[in-house]
């Protein structure tokens, strides 16, 4: 099979190659777990953020999720004409809107998460509990690097 020739290349060897084909097969796997919640991987993404009760700003979104500020808004339009987000004025600072989650956007949410968990698992059958706990640890290390 060609996939498995590919694999051996040099290009298996690269970081940034791997951590970009892993991404696309849990892409793939949760945006197909996540269509009966009529959700995506970017739209569970803003959604997981704010059913957190983390309360950010669109640019906090924006900057976190390493979005462009209008695909956000895009994202939240759709997500608030769905009635699972409100968008609220920041009692900080009278110029921002934060991001909350409802009721229903919560239920959905959790809902959502139990059908992406399940992809995980489904798309990733031989990582153990164990080696799934460690790579989040290692892998939070390179998207939150410290200074």
């Amino acid at each position: 099979m060609a996939e498995e020739r590919l694999q051996h290349g040099t290009l298996s060897d690269e970081l940034g190659f791997l951590l970009a084909r892993a991404n696309s097969v849990s892409l793939a796997a949760g945006n197909e777990a996540l269509a009966p919640h009529g959700l995506r991987g970017r739209s569970y993404s803003v959604l997981a953020v704010v059913a957190d009760g983390a309360r950010p700003t669109q640019r906090e979104l924006a900057d976190f999720l390493r979005l462009d500020p209008s695909q956000i808004v895009a994202i939240v339009d759709d997500l608030e004409g769905r009635r699972l987000v409100q968008r609220r004025q920041d009692a900080a600072d009278r110029r921002a809107r934060i991001i909350v989650a409802t009721a229903e956007g919560e239920r959905v949410f959790a809902a959502a998460r139990e059908s992406a968990l399940a992809a995980e698992r489904t798309a990733h059958p031989g990582f153990a509990d164990e080696d799934r706990a460690s790579a989040i640890a290692l892998l939070r290390t390179l998207a939150f690097p410290e200074p």
